[in-house]
């Protein structure tokens, strides 16, 4: 395995807390002296504790991370917090050892305690949902940016505030490093965050400790059911996100049954919004025009108010997210003719989104986008956009993530059969799966759906993306679905460097596209 250590942005000036204000606050048991110790931060894993931290030991999926309590004294750990049988495993490292039940359930009110969380003065924005939550993210941060405001962000891509910015791990990260982050936040006077939760996030305690203003959701469909044993789980997962101790108000996304299942189910107050006429919600988002270059829409709300602008993206989707944000902004206290007003002065939101939909290609040649969905609701949705810019043919380059959810597979290869004109199965992160057998299922259910369809395997990303451009016209379009922004390709454990987005630009470079 890769002993890579994600990087974190954590506050610069710590303010010292005393471990005997944390033992009496959460009703800790205590085993050793922590006399006039104090804590300036948490850490998860021994492997990034600095000086001062609480190290807390949790079981793990092959040890107990209270075995490497040693390792985190030696890393200036002053204590660690851990359960009972973790607090065995850390008897010989000489730190005093805090025990609570589950130390995994207690993490983020610890880390919030700690890192002072209850002080952050910043609108706190979650979004969840299957598919664009990052987008919506930084949506919510471009426009926050045009409108002068200082803002963060977290996504599956990367964690930023204002111009700097990590690379992520989680889609939503662990709670210590969840709240050292918005401790960092505060010190850089950030007035807004946007948050992507995964309903991972809230299953494995990511987001304890957090009140959210405003949350979002964007929709829900087949995904993480090696996660989830049903859909239905998957959605009581994420319901928990839209209650009075996670949330003060939501705006839901009503365009599917699970969007209007959550609006009954809910118990915080929300406001809908949809993209289908037919369906009643408070806010609609209407597409006025598509193109490869931007997705212009209406978005019409109550008391006749409407604004609109454009968003440099493809696709109605993507406008679809970008109204999911500014109904949120605007759910929030900020006003829409401000907001109309900036967009307009601006020419449409001034957004980038690392690896969705991205475009890779130049002015001349075949249109190139990276994306990172690998889902089924993800395929069509881009394919349908495609479709409706180019006269051309459309070739997909997709492989499937192993160690994941299997059942979605078969929907994908027939989705890519259906939606395009030409496929090339690729490998995508087999990690300990056979690489061939994934190849198989996506390619048996793509001759399935399309008998005469032209496809092609080649196991190799690279070589993949070649034989898809080797292939491609002027007028025609290559969806390379899967990586979007990640810079690695993992096998049997390993994380081996590869970029599809830099790797394409090469290829293109190579046919004299670019």
């Amino acid at each position: 395995m890769s002993d890579l250590v994600p990087s974190a942005l954590r506050p610069q000036h710590p303010v010292p807390r005393s471990l005997s204000g944390l033992v009496d606050e959460f009703d800790l048991e205590l085993r050793g002296d922590i006399d006039s110790l104090e804590v300036t931060g948490v850490s998860l894993s021994s492997r990034t504790v600095q000086p001062g931290d609480l190290y807390v030991g949790v079981p793990g999926r092959n040890s107990h991370g209270a075995s490497y309590a040693a390792q985190a004294a030696e890393a200036g750990a002053v204590a660690i917090l851990t359960d009972e049988a973790g607090a065995d495993l850390a008897r010989g490292s000489g730190l005093p050892i805090l025990v609570t039940p589950d130390a995994r359930a207690a993490l983020g009110a610890v880390s919030a305690w700690i890192y002072r969380t209850d002080e952050n003065q910043a609108t706190l924005f979650a979004v969840t949902g299957t598919n664009g939550k990052t987008s919506v993210v930084y949506l919510l941060f471009g426009i926050l940016n045009q409108l002068g405001v200082v803002s963060g962000l977290t996504s599956t891509a990367e964690r930023r505030i204002g111009d700097i910015a990590v690379t992520s791990s989680l889609t939503t990260p662990e709670a210590s490093e969840l709240h050292a982050l918005l401790a960092r936040m505060r010190e850089a006077e950030v007035r807004a965050v946007g948050i992507e939760v995964s309903a991972q996030a809230l299953s494995r305690h990511r987001v304890d400790g957090l009140l959210f203003d405003v949350t979002g959701f964007t929709n829900l469909s087949h995904d993480h059911l090696d996660d989830y044993a049903t859909l239905d789980d998957y959605f009581k997962a994420k319901l928990e996100l839209f209650q009075p101790d996670r949330s003060k108000r939501g705006v839901i996304t009503v365009d599917s049954e699970w969007g209007q299942r959550l609006v009954e189910e809910c118990r915080i107050p929300v406001t809908t919004l949809s993209t289908k006429p037919d369906i009643e919600a408070d806010w609609r988002m209407t597409v006025l025009e598509e193109s490869a270059q931007f997705t212009s829409f209406r978005l019409e709300g109550p008391d006749n108010r409407q604004l609109e602008t454009r968003v440099p993206l493809l696709g109605w989707y993507m406008a679809a997210n970008a109204a999911l944000a500014i109904v949120m902004l605007v759910e929030s206290g900020y006003d829409l003719d401000a907001i109309a007003h900036t967009l307009d002065r601006d020419g449409g939101i001034d957004v980038y989104i690392p690896g969705r939909a991205e475009r890779i290609s130049g002015d001349s040649g075949p249109l190139v986008f990276i994306d990172y969905g690998h889902s089924p609701d993800a395929f069509l949705h881009t394919l349908d956009a495609l479709r409706a810019i180019t006269d051309g043919r459309i070739i997909m380059v997709f492989g499937a993530d192993g160690d994941r959810d299997i059942t979605k597979r078969a929907d994908m290869g027939a989705i890519a059969a259906r939606g395009s004109d030409v496929v090339v199965v690729t490998d995508f992160h087999p990690r300990f799966e056979d690489p061939a057998a994934i190849r198989t299922t996506l390619i048996e259910a793509a001759r399935a759906a399309v008998p005469d369809g032209e496809l092609y395997e080649v196991p190799d990303p690279r070589a993949a993306f070649r034989k898809a451009l080797s292939l491609a016209g002027e007028n025609d379009v290559i969806l390379y679905a899967g990586p979007g922004h990640e810079d690695y390709h993992e096998v049997a454990g390993v994380k081996i460097p590869y970029s599809a987005r830099e790797d394409s630009r090469q290829a293109l470079r190579e046919a004299g596209w670019l």
